[in-house]
């Protein structure tokens, strides 16, 4: 008998991302550390709203974006990103352009924060916790 216990689940280079997660799917993967939780919206935006627990901050302004996700990614463009928005707009137009220019596992949270009629409520309403924005 082996003394070797079995993995709890995928790990984040073996799993395969859906390329929609509703909110709370996203946070629980993002507790468990399977993915990383990227909120793209504006800084005023996380100042009114808060942002979601666990999230890395880093709006879509700027050239810089791609390489600085690509940084916190650990240079893997197939480490698995989950990309959350206001309404999940924004997040659905930058998971295009990351998967046109190689990246693989980069997942839609498309209710967003705010929800929308098609998705579901988002983040907030759902009572998923949110982290103060300190600016």
């Amino acid at each position: 008998m082996s003394s070797e216990n079995p993995p709890a689940g995928p790990t984040p280079a073996t799993m395969k991302l859906p390329s929609r997660l509703g909110a709370p799917e996203a946070h629980s993967m993002a507790a468990k550390q399977t993915l990383l939780l990227v909120d793209i919206r504006t800084p005023g935006e996380w100042q009114k709203t808060g942002m979601p627990e666990g999230v890395v901050g880093l709006t879509v302004k700027g050239p810089e974006f791609v390489d600085q996700l690509l940084e916190l990614m650990g240079g893997d463009k197939g480490h698995p990103v989950a990309l959350i928005c206001a309404t999940g707009n924004r997040s659905a137009q930058v998971q295009n352009y990351l998967l046109a220019n190689g990246f693989s596992q980069i997942s839609d949270v498309n209710e967003g924060m705010m929800g929308n009629s098609m998705s579901g409520p988002g983040w907030i309403l759902r009572g998923l916790p949110t982290e103060t924005f300190a600016g």
